[in-house]
């Protein structure tokens, strides 16, 4: 794993992410619930490492999209509560029951299939139940015209054999979007989602442990809507606007090293298609990180990469191992010289925005081939190499 260092590779500040947990929890208050969203392998931070700090400081949840994520925090020796917000197997509620995991129900199939097999296996499945309030993905429909079947599906699966029914949550779709219009339509969220919640204990004569439904946009935006938990992701991790404004700490960066230089007279195309061709004797430095480390290629000729002596334009197409940049005017930029792809100096927000997406896909698209070093008190405490060796 060491030879694999000095080529591309992720460096994770875990301090950055227990301080922004720390940061949220000032904001949230003391008797809200913080759940930390740990799927996708922790939006590519690494799901055991940032469930075990996340356990060690103090988190209340933690959540996952699937029984195979599940298990892999399990098996790791975290031992919090984890709820799996996605489909699983009727086949897997055991392993489930066995490993204490939450399962979200989402239809009355689901809840059947899980009451069920939680009756074969002789245990209680613990399951929060997902409610649709406009997301237009999964959970019960509740709107409108299905308001009463919604509530009175809601109410079958919590009475349902074999489930024990901890929680109820939704989704906001537009929390993180501006103006009256998203605005209005979280608002309706949230209350559909409240009317539901009260029409559903008014009627069992129980109340749901865990009510929960802000994510980070709510969380940064929405204050009534934190109920008894919160599920912050871009905020944990410390990207995007609302972050910045809390002064939260992005805990990702991505760095490379040139690895080639080379000179190319003007008029020279660089990489696939020509897109791009020098108009002056070009120094130019090979870096050996493509779309198959996590590189969108849309981002080709568009960017700018951090050099010791400041930003170096992107030159041509993103290939699947390597990139160019120009260094013409960087004489101290030379073989070895590291480069950082987004972090302190390059903001990923950046990236994400002429790439036209969101931060979370440039940290999921950090491929298994790209070590994670990972830092606590500016000491390496752990390192990690996905590849199979």
């Amino acid at each position: 794993m060491e030879s694999t260092l000095r080529r591309t590779w992720a460096e994770v500040n875990l301090d950055a992410i227990a301080y922004n947990y720390k940061k949220i929890k000032e904001k949230i208050g003391k008797d809200v619930k913080f759940l930390g969203v740990v799927k996708a392998d922790a939006y590519g931070h690494g799901s055991i490492q940032v469930g075990q700090l996340l356990q060690e400081v103090g988190a209340d949840y933690l959540a996952v999209s699937s029984a195979d994520e599940a298990l892999e925090l399990r098996v790791n020796g975290i031992t919090m509560p984890i709820l799996i917000l996605g489909h699983t197997p009727k086949e897997q509620v055991g392993r489930l029951i066995d490993y204490q995991i939450t399962q979200a129900v989402t239809c009355k199939a689901k809840a059947e299939e899980y009451s069920a097999e939680a009756r074969k296996c002789g245990g209680i499945l613990k399951v929060h139940i997902k409610v649709d309030t406009g997301m237009s993905r999964l959970g019960y429909l509740c709107d409108g015209e299905h308001f009463g079947t919604g509530v009175e599906g809601i109410i079958e699966a919590c009475e349902m054999p074999g489930l024990d029914a901890e929680g109820i949550f939704t989704h906001f779709a537009v929390a993180d979007e501006f103006g009256p219009e998203f605005d209005a339509y979280t608002k309706h969220q949230f209350a559909l989602f409240s009317e539901v919640i009260e029409a559903v204990e008014k009627k069992r004569g129980v109340k749901f442990a865990i009510r929960h439904c802000a994510n980070t946009g709510a969380v940064a935006r929405f204050p009534e809507t934190y109920l008894d938990m919160v599920r912050p992701g871009l905020l944990l991790y410390g990207y995007g606007e609302f972050a910045h404004k809390m002064g939260l700490k992005p805990a990702m960066t991505m760095k490379t090293t040139v690895s080639t230089i080379k000179i190319y007279p003007a008029g020279t195309a660089i990489s696939y298609g020509g897109i791009f061709k020098t108009d002056k004797m070009t120094r130019i430095g090979v870096l050996p990180y493509g779309y198959a480390d996590g590189f969108l290629r849309s981002l080709s000729n568009k960017c700018s990469l951090y050099t010791k002596e400041g930003p170096a334009k992107l030159r041509g197409k993103i290939c699947m191992d390597m990139c160019m940049i120009d260094i013409t005017d960087m004489m101290g930029v030379d073989v070895g010289s590291e480069v950082e792809i987004f972090g302190e100096k390059n903001s990923i927000d950046t990236l994400a925005e002429l790439a036209d997406t969101i931060p979370y896909e440039l940290t999921c698209a950090v491929s298994k081939r790209v070590p994670r070093v990972y830092y606590r008190d500016g000491v390496v405490v752990d390192k990690e190499l996905m590849l199979r060796m």
